[in-house]
């Protein structure tokens, strides 16, 4: 009897074995290293895992700690995509040899030439805009021109500027390494070192709150800041104005614009979903939220902005290919620290 109770429980345990599912297999998945916040990039990611089934693991850190990270970890790097802010990070991580050169039809066709790298291995997913904000009360439009107007003694005493450590700074001034050459560019920053009013602030933001307190009359700031302080302040007195829209030559030569980019590493081990990532931050739903989410300016012109920057209008946009900006970031840096910009 005892062997046939024991054959009897072994046929059970096969027979329920056999009637159960087996376990859920994983599927795909990417990892991205992003210096994006979570805030903005977690519902995008989201919105692609529904899409594609695709699911995305994210590690999000300043660019500088990321960028060594995925060189150290070199061909091991668990990395598929390197998500970062400015022009002049996605140009490091390039000329490091960590991002995969990609050709697509579809990047191709939804972002601008000079808003993506001439061999691509990076492209711009989102557009960020830096130029003149000002007080409504106590400054008029047709006062302001361009960034090199600031160094006018009219300002002297009444400019205000982000540290000249961030990145932003470093590519507006590398454009104007390009547009003016490097000697008049450190002419035009010694120029504005005295012309502040106060010290370097540390973010945009504090800038824009000092002119709002009537510590200075204008700044420089990425247009985005200035709309989530809108959206908060509708009454906020500060104006936004385009720069260098008009006169001749590099005058005109237009607003400095820089970008949030993408590119797959080298090291990973499933670059066509990352392509598909890749493409899909190009396409309609992540550009709605990137214009959404964070007040940028999406790089497919096929989708438009968000309702509050659409107020301040079109704009003519500097054309210099953003590789260039970051070729010449270095070179901006030393500048900086020449003129006394700290």
């Amino acid at each position: 009897m005892h062997k046939i109770a024991l054959l009897v429980l072994a046929t059970l345990v096969l027979a329920a074995c056999g009637n159960s599912e087996p376990p859920a297999a994983k599927g795909p998945e990417l990892v991205v290293y992003s210096s994006r916040i979570e805030q903005l990039i977690k519902p995008i990611f989201d919105d692609f895992t529904k899409e594609t089934g695709i699911s995305i693991r994210y590690v999000t850190d300043e660019a500088g700690p990321l960028l060594a990270r995925l060189k150290a970890e070199g061909e091991n790097s668990p990395a598929d995509m390197l998500i970062t802010v400015d022009a002049g990070n996605l140009w490091h991580a390039a000329d490091m040899g960590i991002l995969h050169a990609v050709q697509s039809e579809t990047l191709s066709a939804n972002i601008p030439p000079a808003l993506r790298d001439e061999q691509g291995r990076w492209f711009g997913v989102s557009i960020r805009a830096r130029t003149i904000v000002y007080a409504t009360d106590r400054v008029k439009p047709e006062e302001l021109a361009g960034y090199e107007d600031l160094a006018d003694e009219k300002w002297s005493g009444r400019l205000c500027l982000r540290t000249s450590k961030k990145v932003y700074n470093q590519s507006l001034v590398a454009s104007m390494i390009s547009a003016f050459g490097e000697e008049k560019a450190e002419q035009i920053v010694g120029a504005w070192v005295n012309n502040l009013a106060v010290p370097p602030f540390s973010n945009d933001v504090k800038v824009v709150e000092a002119i709002e307190a009537g510590q200075c009359d204008v700044g420089l700031v990425n247009t985005y800041y200035l709309a989530r302080m809108l959206v908060e302040n509708p009454e906020l007195p500060i104006g936004l104005f385009w720069a260098n829209q008009g006169g001749e030559g590099v005058a005109a030569r237009g607003v400095h614009v820089n970008v949030s980019g993408a590119g797959i590493t080298k090291a990973s081990k499933h670059k066509e979903n990352a392509l598909r990532l890749l493409e899909w931050l190009s396409g309609p739903s992540a550009q709605y939220d990137f214009a959404h989410l964070n007040q940028e300016y999406p790089v497919n012109d096929k989708t438009a902005p968000s309702e509050l920057i659409d107020q301040w209008g079109s704009f003519r946009a500097d054309t210099m290919p953003l590789s260039e900006a970051g070729r010449l970031q270095g070179d901006a840096i030393k500048l900086m620290d020449r003129a006394g910009y700290r």
